[in-house]
């Protein structure tokens, strides 16, 4: 995305958020642009039986809870640490002054914007009418051509856990493994020591 010695030369600070945490929260007011160093934050909110529901997972060197900075609405959704991570933050003026000051990066925040609203146009009409394996299947080759997942012999390692999976795609966690094991039996994806390959 944005490279740090521009973000730096604008204000931006690097924080540290332990796994668990809260990086801001649903229902808040957004006041910073929010770009990853290291480590995985999810997106993501409950309904009223308190099922998860995740809107998205970021990883290092993407941004994160752009939109409602942009709008000045309220954050839609919780942002937590997946595992230990450093984030650069910067103060919303600065952040725009940075966009009005550098037409490029604009550019390049826009494609990044238009990547998930597409994102979430397609996986909106899987969950709404597609069987699991279709949905599945989509969101791991939305995973590999967006996420940057390692490939090896054994093919694309899919970093996400079978959780994950269920709460991106609307499905339970207990069709999801079912599913996968369906997909494995039919070549399309590969079981390696519990990792999922495609």
């Amino acid at each position: 995305m944005i490279v740090t010695e521009l973000l730096e030369k604008y204000g931006a600070l690097k924080k540290f958020f332990n796994k668990n945490e809260v990086v801001f929260k649903e229902g808040n007011l957004p006041t910073y642009y929010y770009q990853i160093i290291s480590g995985e934050i999810k997106m993501s909110n409950y309904n009223d039986d308190g099922r998860e529901f995740i809107q998205g997972i970021f990883y290092k060197a993407q941004s994160f809870g752009e939109p409602p900075l942009f709008l000045n609405q309220n954050y839609p959704a919780n942002a937590i640490a997946v595992e230990d991570s450093e984030i650069l933050v910067l103060a919303k003026k600065s952040f725009m002054k940075l966009l009005e000051e550098n037409p490029t990066v604009s550019i390049t925040i826009i494609e990044n914007l238009a990547q998930r609203l597409f994102y979430k146009s397609v996986m909106a009409a899987e969950i709404s009418t597609q069987e699991p394996e279709h949905r599945i299947l989509k969101l791991i080759d939305h995973g590999i051509a967006y996420f940057n997942f390692k490939k090896d012999t054994n093919g694309y390692l899919i970093n996400f856990t079978r959780q994950q999976i269920g709460d991106l795609t609307g499905l339970r966690v207990e069709t999801v493994i079912r599913t996968i094991k369906s997909l494995e039996k039919k070549g399309l994806l590969k079981i390696i020591n519990r990792k999922v390959y495609r």
